[in-house]
């Protein structure tokens, strides 16, 4: 017959579907075909110029002779117009496949809502503002065209407390604040930007990518770009690869007016963390790698790093000011709670090592990186409340990342061995006898007492962690409006927020936690933050990374105001 040359299922194809379909479903084919159908599991896209069902939702699928047979599965196929005819179509190889999320990668989200109201004026359980929406009806929602998505600018009002939606191309900073106060306003960006080495490792995380775009030849410029674009004054970077760093990263940001400090991990992963800074905006003071391993603490086997460096604004600003950036990227592992709380502490305790002002206060501090663990979790609560009573908490527990973790080992009290040096108050041992001893406490007479009481006592109280910071986060982490969650990285496996940007809020922001007066002197106002997105936004670009955006987790970015009296 006509089909002669083809192979006898696709001979017999047309009898087979129609087969399977009743009359009533069949479609004449005298009009192009816009649909896609999918192939059973995740198989390349197909033309399919036969009779079709009427309906084309994703629930559809191919006659079962089409699941095994490798040929097809194998074949770059293609959805064309299809117009009055009954053969296939072998698309050329430069023709490229509908930008659609891989059907294996729907997958429900933790927490996500399907649900979804039109957009009103809603209160934000962060930052307790008011979100005020455009007249335009598509104002506060990201754009998607030609294979690109538009993310928005949502700043903060200063006098009327309302937070609204705005273009991040025409950003304004609301300059504005009351004559007795200094301000200096700048930016943070947080980017985990694929180590390629890693990119590499886990592949199968990129299923859905086509192999050019993973490429670090094609994904760096478009780093570069969106850096450019963004043009923060304080870039936080993690899984920056060494040699990459050395050949055209720090070259490339330094002709850009950024300064660099890097810390490389301290095993055989070959990326790290590195924090820049424009020198236009601020002078260094100091840099403190912070390394996670410890060859004789057994738990502390993984080579993660943190960087914590002290930055001196330059312009209209008192001479004392300081502000402490900090950035790093803890273990990855859902199962391994216990190496992240205490990585999490080893980074406090130099923060409070490095914070501290003459008068005995911290300096504004902003913590950037990626925490591994999801919004609500045991580590995420530690950070923003203080504090944290880990007893009887799985290990599997602490980061969220598993819905349903398996194995159930409870964390142990204390956590991480006293030979480490760091205090359940997440600092130096040495740090915390100086101010109890400023504070007038008998430490030797503490240590001469080693009677039964003292010793329950201090087990009982070794269950709670706490940190003397007074944190916030940038992001709010929900869409107030439909309770979807905002999504920081999206691949083939997870869709989920991981990167965050903690800071310390000044005494008058409306995100400052009871007590932050008593640590802090001045603070930060935050401004204005780049709008997240959800994981359906991003799976109408084909997930992360694609074509425009060359990472698997989005940057994060915002704008604050120092503010001292």
């Amino acid at each position: 017959g006509r089909h002669s040359m083809l192979p006898r299922q696709v001979q017999r194809l047309g009898r087979d579907c129609i087969a399977h379909w009743n009359g009533s479903q069949i479609l004449t084919l005298n009009s192009p075909v816009s649909s896609c159908m999918r192939w059973a599991g995740h198989y390349p896209w197909a033309s399919f110029p036969l009779p079709v069902p009427v309906d084309f939702s994703a629930n559809w699928r191919l006659p079962p002779f089409f699941g095994p047979w490798r040929q097809f599965q194998n074949s770059n196929w293609q959805l064309d117009n299809i117009m009055q005819s009954s053969c296939f179509h072998l698309p050329n190889p430069s023709m490229k496949p509908e930008r659609e999320e891989p059907l294996t990668k729907r997958r429900r989200v933790i927490g996500q809502c399907d649900t979804s109201t039109p957009e009103e004026e809603i209160n934000f359980p962060d930052q307790k503002e008011t979100l005020c929406h455009s007249v335009a009806q598509n104002e506060g929602k990201c754009s998607s065209k030609e294979g690109t998505i538009k993310r928005h600018w949502e700043y903060f009002c200063q006098h009327s407390r309302t937070m609204k939606m705005k273009d991040f191309e025409n950003k304004e900073s609301d300059r504005s604040n009351t004559e007795s106060e200094a301000k200096f306003d700048f930016t943070v960006m947080s980017y985990n930007i694929l180590s390629q080495n890693l990119l590499e490792d886990n592949s199968h995380l990129y299923k859905h990518c086509r192999q050019r775009l993973l490429i670090w030849t094609y994904r760096f410029p478009n780093i570069l770009q969106e850096i450019k674009q963004l043009d923060a004054d304080v870039l936080c970077l993690q899984e920056v690869q060494e040699d990459h760093y050395r050949t055209e990263i720090k070259s490339s940001l330094e002709s850009l007016g950024y300064h660099c400090e890097y810390k490389m991990r301290t095993g055989r992963k070959p990326d790290g963390c590195a924090i820049c800074f424009k020198t236009s905006k601020f002078s260094l003071i100091s840099s403190n790698p912070v390394e996670f391993f410890r060859h004789d603490i057994p738990l502390l086997d993984r080579d993660n790093v943190g960087l914590v460096l002290l930055l001196q604004p330059r312009l209209h600003c008192k001479t004392n000011a300081a502000i402490c950036i900090a950035n790093t990227h803890l273990l990855y592992n859902p199962r391994r709670g216990d190496i992240k709380l205490t990585q999490l502490a080893m980074l406090l305790a130099e923060i409070a090592n490095v914070a501290p002002q003459k008068d005995g206060t911290f300096c504004p501090i902003i913590i950037c990186g990626d925490f591994n663990s999801v919004p609500g979790s045991p580590l995420y609560r530690f950070i923003k409340e203080g504090k944290l009573n880990y007893e009887g908490l799985a290990i599997g527990k602490v980061s969220g990342q598993e819905q349903f973790p398996r194995g159930q080992r409870i964390l142990s009290i204390p956590i991480w061995p006293k030979k480490l040096g760091i205090s359940q108050n997440c600092v130096y041992e040495m740090k915390q006898q100086q101010k109890e001893e400023n504070a007038g406490e008998k430490l030797e007479a503490a240590k001469q007492d080693n009677t039964q009481e003292v010793v329950i006592a201090s087990e009982k109280s070794s269950s709670k962690l706490q940190h003397h910071f007074k944190l916030s986060s940038v992001y709010s982490h929900y869409f107030p409006e439909s309770g979807i969650p905002e999504v920081t990285t999206c691949h083939s496996r997870s869709a989920v927020t991981v990167d965050y940007i903690f800071y310390s809020a000044a005494n008058d922001d409306t995100d400052v936690q009871a007590g932050a007066e008593d640590s802090f002197h001045g603070g930060l106002k935050l401004l204005g933050r780049l709008a997240l997105l959800t994981e359906k936004d991003l799976w109408t670009v084909n997930g992360l990374p694609n074509e425009n955006n060359s990472s698997d987790h989005l940057p994060l970015l915002a704008e604050f105001r120092l503010i001292e009296r």
